[in-house]
């Protein structure tokens, strides 16, 4: 696997090297420390499986640059990796076409987590940006709204990896980040990444809408009796 580490900073980079030994495998890092540097590795290369990208690199124009480069090469796994710890940013990110946004404030733990959980074919929403969605929980939800992100859901529950359907179920049983962590054996911030892949999966805001959600889906897709 080569992965393309992109950044200005150097000691960030030789820092990201360190972190990234812990996905295991065969693994070939690259470097490069402006936007024109990293179009010139994505055309000579033409095998990178995963670019790490800073935003605010010189060249990039912050989602500017990341939505040249999801149009030029569509099939490499763009991960920003940034100082800001904004929602807007992250959502924009997102929106722009990256598979996920890893604040640089994460431990090595979260870091290496939520690489795997991209490179699985999930998507990686920081925890605090759930921690935001989850202010809209105590809401009433309007009927209206959720069918409409049910019936926009283009991707629906088969886009769940196993792992995170098991996250799911145990949502569904309104189940604490902390209990669920302990029935299936996993550290509380990867529960935090997968939770966050569903919310993203489902298209929506907060785990009461994603339980509704899912339980919509489940209903459309039953063969009529």
């Amino acid at each position: 696997m080569i992965i393309l580490v992109a950044d200005d900073h150097t000691l960030f980079r030789e820092g990201m090297r360190y972190i990234l030994q812990d996905l295991g495998g065969e693994l070939e890092i690259l470097e490069a420390d402006s936007l024109t540097e990293v179009t010139s590795l994505l055309s000579e290369q033409g095998n990178i499986d995963m670019l790490l990208l800073d935003l605010n690199m010189p060249g990039m124009e912050q989602e500017n640059g990341l939505s040249m480069l999801r149009a030029q090469w569509p099939d490499i796994k763009i991960v920003v990796v940034s100082a800001s710890e904004s929602s807007h940013d992250v959502r924009a990110s997102l929106s722009y076409g990256a598979k996920g946004y890893i604040p640089k404030s994460s431990s090595r733990e979260i870091m290496v987590s939520a690489l795997r959980l991209i490179l699985s074919g999930g998507i990686y929403m920081p925890p605090f940006v759930l921690e935001d969605a989850s202010e809209d929980i105590q809401r009433p939800i309007i009927p209206v709204a959720m069918e409409t992100m049910v019936s926009n859901n283009a991707i629906g529950l088969d886009s769940l990896t196993p792992r995170q359907q098991d996250v799911l179920a145990c949502l569904a049983e309104g189940r604490s980040n902390k209990e669920i962590a302990r029935e299936l054996g996993l550290a509380e911030g990867t529960v935090k990444i997968h939770i966050a892949g569903i919310l993203k999966a489902l298209k929506v805001n907060n785990r009461t809408q994603a339980i509704i959600a899912a339980g919509k889906l489940r209903t459309a897709s039953r063969p009529p009796s």
